[in-house]
């Protein structure tokens, strides 16, 4: 039996990236998927946003696995569009079994030149977004007395990263928030746990701003962010990982597998952790 096998999936920033890579990886185990996703591009943000041609994609990605999939545009900041998502989601399918909460943004500046504007809005997606998906669901799951709640923070949830204050405050905060969620939730049978992806290979590293981070110079390239990567991970022959890699620890989390883990935060860095920071000498 598949380790989802009929179970279903809600996964927020859904249409591209590692929520698509949750979303094909949860229907590949068995799981009926709920995609949501904002579609809007933002501002601060230096690079495009989901479409909905993307959406459409992850949609039939997760059909062509022989599974179900239910689609919203809606915002993690709203949670009238959490709440009315998920009741539509409960009535379609009747129950929801696991949750992603993976949407995320990521922006550069240095802190005293951050506007209050551009830091609420790294908060409000990255954390408060975060908070209220939870809060939309965990009235359904303690009814039933199950459910799995995983919550994408980030190494920089344990790290300092330059010129990002916000968006690392903001993966701290996640961290913390799945602790006490995992306490509060576990007398209701409901787990909670956190994944921290390291350098991932997707557009919120794959675009100018990250580029020119990386290589420490305006003009990077993405030669320079994959030797960025070597340096990140000592692992042999690494340097972006694939978000599938992070996709396949959530589905762990959320299967019976992991029945018993709860309040955990799981590095999915390629040992950057061992290191915490510059491999000078990476093995390729």
């Amino acid at each position: 039996m598949r380790l989802l096998e009929d179970k279903v999936v809600f996964i927020t920033g859904a249409a591209r990236g590692q929520g698509r890579a949750q979303a094909i990886a949860s229907a590949r185990q068995g799981a009926d998927v709920v995609l949501l996703d904002l579609l809007q591009d933002i501002p601060t943000v230096g690079y495009p946003m989901a479409t909905e041609e993307d959406l459409a994609l992850t949609v039939k990605e997760v059909e062509a696995a022989g599974r179900r999939a239910l689609s919203f545009v809606g915002d993690v900041r709203s949670q009238q569009t959490l709440d009315d998502a998920v009741g539509e989601t409960v009535a379609e399918f009747g129950k929801i079994d696991a949750v992603v909460a993976n949407a995320g943004i990521w922006s550069q500046s240095p802190f005293w030149e951050l506007s209050e504007d551009h830091w609420d809005q790294m908060i409000s997606i990255n954390l408060t977004g975060v908070w209220k998906t939870a809060k939309a669901v965990a009235p359904h799951m303690i009814e039933r007395g199950s459910g799995s709640i995983v919550m994408i923070s980030s190494m920089d949830g344990e790290e300092a990263g330059e010129n990002y204050a916000h968006y690392v405050a903001a993966k701290h905060g996640v961290l913390g928030l799945m602790r006490d969620c995992a306490a509060e939730l576990a007398p209701h049978g409901v787990r909670c746990n956190a994944i921290m992806p390291g350098a991932i290979d997707t557009a919120m590293l794959d675009n100018q701003p990250a580029y020119d981070m990386i290589a420490g110079r305006a003009g990077g390239t993405r030669d320079d962010l994959i030797s960025g990567g070597h340096h990140y991970a000592p692992l042999r022959d690494t340097s972006l990982l694939d978000p599938m890699h992070v996709a396949n620890a959530a589905v762990f989390l959320h299967s019976e597998l992991a029945a018993k883990i709860t309040g955990i935060r799981v590095p999915v860095d390629a040992g950057h952790m061992l290191v915490k920071g510059y491999v000078h000498s990476p093995v390729r």
